[in-house]
Order: C-alpha cells, then sequence, then structure tokens
C-alpha cells in the first residue's frame, strides 16, 4: 500500500527547498514516503517529517520542514536550539529536521544546511563540481 500524499504544491517552503535542493549538481526530486525528497543520487533532503509521540503509534507532524543529514560535530548546538527537532526513521542515522513554523525562516541558513547535508552524501565529482561554480 502507497504512502498517501502528505504535502501540497503551495506549502509553506516547499518552494524555496525545491529552488535550493535541485540548483546542486546531479540532483533531482522524488516522491517517496508521501513527501518530496530530494536525491544526488542519495538522499540529501527532505520536504516534512515527523517525530514519534507518546502514544504506541502515533506521530507529532512536523509538515512544513525540511530533513537534513547533519554532521555528528554539528548536532548537538543544532539540537539545543527549539527549531530542529529529531525526525521518527530517521533521527537515529544522523538526520535532524528544522520546523519552518517555529519562528522566522532564514532562508541562507536552510541553504547552508542543505548544502552540507549535500557534501555528506554526494559523491566526490558532484562535490567538485559544486566547489568549481
Amino acid at each position: 500500500m502507497p504512502h498517501p500524499i502528505m504535502f501540497s504544491e503551495g506549502d509553506m517552503g516547499l518552494a524555496e527547498v525545491r529552488r535550493i535542493a535541485l540548483a546542486f549538481p546531479g540532483a533531482s526530486e522524488k516522491v517517496s514516503w508521501g513527501r518530496p525528497v530530494f536525491c544526488a543520487p542519495k538522499m540529501f533532503a527532505i520536504y516534512g517529517g515527523s517525530v514519534k509521540g507518546d502514544a504506541k503509534g502515533e506521530y507529532l507532524q512536523y509538515p512544513h520542514s525540511v530533513l537534513i543529514k547533519v554532521d555528528d560535530s554539528d548536532r548537538e548546538a543544532l539540537q539545543q536550539d527549539n527549531r530542529f527537532f529529531y525526525p521518527a526513521y530517521l533521527g537515529p542515522f544522523g538526520w535532524l529536521g528544522l520546523d519552518f513554523a517555529a519562528g522566522e525562516v532564514d532562508w541562507a541558513e536552510v541553504a547552508e544546511l542543505v548544502d552540507s547535508s549535500f557534501r555528506l552524501v554526494a559523491p566526490k565529482r558532484s562535490i567538485k563540481q559544486l566547489d568549481e561554480r
């Protein structure tokens, strides 16, 4: 059974995340788990996320957010910021979410976070191509 679509084209921040993510070398977008996922070829950003709730089987949704892979050296500092959350399923694999509804969004910061995530998973040739721009 496929996941239901969990976003709309007009969702807050989706156009901006899409613009940022698709500017990276070899980046593409697909829908997985009902959400826009950006890959090059491994995934480096996801629009929308959730956290496990207290009750069994419940999840708290963060529909207007971006999930990014973060370097271990940055994780602790980012987790001190209340805009960030530990996403269900991907959190244990080095990912964090940034909730756009938690305050004013600094799109330059989002671009830096997505850039860092891209650099953690992209092939070396794609990183070289990015650096040559």
